[in-house]
């Protein structure tokens, strides 16, 4: 029997024009993994570029996301071919290269993660994306190419001037503006709503749709409508670990305010 690659349920939405809500794990914690794609979320991101996990760790967290039908993309670290390959032979859905600065660095991103006519990808088809050799060889080279994605991400004022040559570029889905390292490059850390923050995440996202490609940021959910209206589909709304800082510093905050209100614990000790 022929077992064919699973279809990304991301560019399934996006093809077909509908938006994907991402959501980030840091924790090493495969359950974490499991709990988003419970929730709903159409992908989970996981990192490698700010995130010491090891490959073991990712490859559970991927089998997470598959357990429910979800998408896994792996924020790569820079580096060799290995570093981009690994995670979409493990069968992460995708991955994303950051502080892609020219287009002569989007082409090797390119030639690294696809395979022949598209790229110069290494080949091994004996790994959970190629169903450990089960798939059919020359159905699976075409399926890594049309069902897996790469993801260029935008978060320098150098990338901009040669946006466009970027974008015209054949190989890859989708260009991805970050705004934290971008607020950084510009001397202005934090400040989401700089005008060169404004005016860059505008850029982009016409840029990437002039092209053909896809268009993604990061943003709170009540940013969402207005980024999906500039033509962002796919959108990364938070993450595990600010979402386990405000619940603990909530649930700490409403303890000290019963604290200070007194009650019946007060009036028992003073009996």
């Amino acid at each position: 029997m022929t077992i064919s690659m699973k279809p990304s349920l991301v560019l399934q939405k996006l093809r077909s024009g509908e938006n994907v809500a991402c959501f980030k794990v840091n924790l090493a914690d495969a359950r974490v993994v499991e709990i988003a794609a419970l929730a709903g979320f159409d992908c989970i991101w996981l990192d490698q570029e700010h995130i010491g996990q090891d490959w073991s760790i990712l490859a559970a967290q991927i089998w997470a996301a598959k357990s429910q039908n979800k998408d896994t993309l792996v924020r790569v670290c820079r580096g060799s071919y290995s570093d981009y390959v690994k995670p979409l032979e493990m069968d992460a859905t995708g991955i994303m290269v950051p502080h892609v600065m020219n287009v002569a660095d989007a082409r090797k991103v390119v030639g690294m993660t696809r395979f022949h006519p598209l790229g110069m990808r290494a080949i091994d088809g004996g790994n959970a994306d190629g169903a450990y050799t089960a798939a059919d060889f020359k159905q699976y080279l075409k399926d890594a190419n049309q069902q897996r994605f790469v993801i260029l991400q935008i978060e320098d004022p150098e990338a901009l001037e040669g946006l466009e040559d970027i974008a015209r570029l054949e190989g890859y889905d989708m260009l991805f503006f970050g705004p934290g390292d971008f607020s950084q490059a510009i001397g202005a850390p934090g400040e989401m709503n700089h005008p060169e923050i404004v005016s860059a995440r505008k850029k982009v996202v016409e840029v990437a749709l002039k092209y053909g490609k896809f268009a993604g940021t990061t943003g709170t959910p009540d940013k969402v409508r207005t980024y999906q209206a500039m033509g962002y589909q796919f959108i990364s709304i938070g993450a595990d670990v600010i979402a386990l800082t405000q619940y603990c510093k909530g649930l700490l905050t409403g303890f000290k305010d019963e604290e200070q209100k007194g009650g019946p614990a007060d009036q028992y000790y003073k009996a």
